[in-house]
């Protein structure tokens, strides 16, 4: 799942898109390049997110910066 945007289906950031940075068995890491950025990510449970895999390439995390991230999360949300 690393790579592709996602949305949050609950909490107080509901409806928010994120990028999705890291994972591990119960859990990933989220990136939106502004408030939360690569140096600080927000952890989520997998059961609390939706991943957007139409119409949505995966990332290169390896060498992405908060920029690149608030660029794919806009030109996703002005598509849809």
């Amino acid at each position: 799942m690393t790579g592709y945007l996602a949305y949050s289906l609950s909490g107080h950031d509901k409806g928010s898109v994120y990028l999705i940075m890291k994972e591990d068995a119960d859990y990933v890491y989220l990136a939106d390049g502004d408030v939360r950025t690569t140096d600080k990510l927000k952890k989520k449970n997998k059961k609390h997110i939706q991943v957007i895999k139409k119409g949505n390439k995966r990332a290169d995390l390896a060498s992405v910066t908060n920029e690149e991230i608030k660029y794919q999360i806009k030109q996703y949300c002005k598509d849809i």
